[in-house]
């Protein structure tokens, strides 16, 4: 880079973008990298703070801020991710589909600790949406080193895509309703329409749901129905705490499948269940999620969704952020619970 008095730039070519902030109003790019100073323009550069200005000057050993960018951006981006253009020096990367957000936060670590280069990222392990920005990376000088570039690429080349998003699939869904009081009809079920809501954000067919009484076997039966009829999640709903007439969880486990856990680190939702027959998942709701908007259900649900399979790992590392502060206002996912 050249280094030169802003009124000796007229004619020249600028080297970066020139950003114009009012303060509390906007922050917007007034110059665009590349754009040919005239003398029309010197008023607004020195109202800007501008009495110098970089033109750009080859040079074998340094990267463009732009170039750098997008260099970062395109090594850094996995399936389900796209980026567009450099502004005002930074690249943002979407996501192009429904889906959980992964991201390798070790990696991510190690190319932040390299001077010089940013790679901002959402937490992973949440569900975003088609168009979401998921992630900003830029360089802060105008210019960087090249191997300073070329390590950051290798690191995000190094194993699995940095940055991706698995998308959802759809899932036929059926839900076993468990309670003698439901079942005989003295109280109304809570519990299908708050499920129905929630699997509204996700793909797939609700096949309806069941009503059973405190019966284990029965319990047992209409999971495994459910799953002879095509089902590929089965809630089970009711009867998931230590109460003695509690046997969902008993039902659950007498289908043969495998439980995966019973009891999750977070609050609220520490009642979950999953185990999974023939690869089905099966999930004991935890009564909460009558009452509370966000529960653990919420961070497994985008899981189950894509198809994986839950691991007992997964859910002991809820623990580290499962506690929910329970706002007047919600605002997941844009808060620390479940990250």
């Amino acid at each position: 880079m050249k280094k030169i008095p802003v009124n000796e730039a007229v004619g020249l070519a600028l080297c970066h973008d020139i950003t114009r902030i009012v303060p509390g109003k906007e922050k917007v790019r007034a110059f665009k990298k590349g754009h040919i100073v005239r003398a029309e323009d010197l008023t607004l550069l020195r109202d800007l703070g501008k009495e110098h200005l970089y033109i750009w000057e080859e040079t074998e050993n340094l990267v463009h801020e732009d170039e750098a960018a997008l260099r970062l951006a395109e090594a850094a981006s996995g399936p389900g991710i796209v980026f567009g253009e450099p502004n005002q020096g930074k690249v943002s990367l979407k996501a192009t589909c429904s889906g959980l957000l992964e991201i390798d936060s070790l990696r991510l670590a190690q190319i932040n600790n390299i001077e010089g280069i940013v790679l901002a990222t959402l937490h992973g392990g949440q569900a975003v949406s088609a168009g979401t920005t998921v992630a900003g990376t830029r360089v802060i000088p105008i210019a960087i080193e090249k191997d300073k570039l070329e390590t950051a690429e290798q690191i995000c080349h190094t194993g699995s895509p940095l940055i991706s998003v698995k998308p959802f699939v759809p899932l036929r869904v059926g839900v076993v309703t468990t309670g003698n009081e439901v079942y005989s009809g003295r109280i109304k079920d809570g519990f299908c329409e708050v499920l129905r809501q929630k699997l509204a954000a996700y793909p797939g067919e609700f096949m309806g749901q069941v009503l059973v009484p405190d019966d284990a076997p029965l319990i047992t039966a209409h999971i495994r129905k459910f799953i002879d009829d095509g089902a590929e999640l089965v809630f089970v709903t009711g009867g998931m705490s230590v109460d003695p007439d509690d046997v969902t969880p008993t039902g659950i486990k007498q289908t043969g499948a495998e439980v995966v856990f019973y009891g999750a680190p977070v609050l609220p939702g520490s009642m979950l269940m999953l185990a999974y027959l023939n690869n089905i998942p099966i999930c004991g709701v935890p009564g909460c999620v009558m009452f509370n908007s966000i529960t653990s259900l919420d961070l497994i649900l985008p899981y189950i969704f894509t198809g994986q399979r839950v691991s007992r790992s997964q859910i002991v590392s809820l623990g580290y952020g499962g506690l929910c502060q329970e706002c007047p206002v919600c605002h997941y996912p844009n808060c620390a619970f479940g990250k």
